[in-house]
């Protein structure tokens, strides 16, 4: 069974709502047990399985805040979409290992999320434009 864009959409604007309230649970609840979790450049490497993305987003949530993600496009296919999109918000920890101290955060983000056929997100790869945190977390 293949999945329409419109349930590939409504799944992922599901993960990312709960991405934006914090919600650890409501994102791993997203995903397929089995998932393959890769945020290209994390230092852990690809994660597999729910509780192996669990330290990605404890991080992430503790790091950033006040998330706004703003679709810029997407591209389907036969279960999988490539989301391009917008993230703004502010940076009070240590994103990507730069200090955050408060200040305001934009940057682009690139996820190619793959689909059980149950509906689940069974990958989900993520590219961001590091170069842009770079120059907009200076660091001393």
């Amino acid at each position: 069974m293949t999945l329409t864009s419109v349930e590939m959409d409504r799944k992922i604007d599901e993960h990312f709502g709960f991405e934006r309230r914090d919600d650890v649970e409501g994102v791993l609840a997203t995903l397929t047990k089995d998932v393959e979790h890769d945020v290209v450049g994390w230092p852990a490497g690809p994660a597999h399985g729910r509780e192996g993305a669990r330290p990605f987003y404890e991080a992430l949530f503790a790091d950033l805040s006040e998330s706004r993600v703003e679709c810029l496009r997407r591209l389907y296919g036969d279960g999988f979409v490539i989301d391009e999109s917008l993230w703004r918000g502010k940076a009070p920890g240590r994103p990507f290992g730069l200090e955050g101290c408060g200040r305001p955060l934009e940057f682009r983000m690139l996820h190619v999320v793959e689909f059980s056929e149950g509906g689940q997100i069974r990958r989900e790869n993520v590219w961001v434009d590091l170069a842009a945190i770079i120059g907009q977390l200076p660091q001393a």
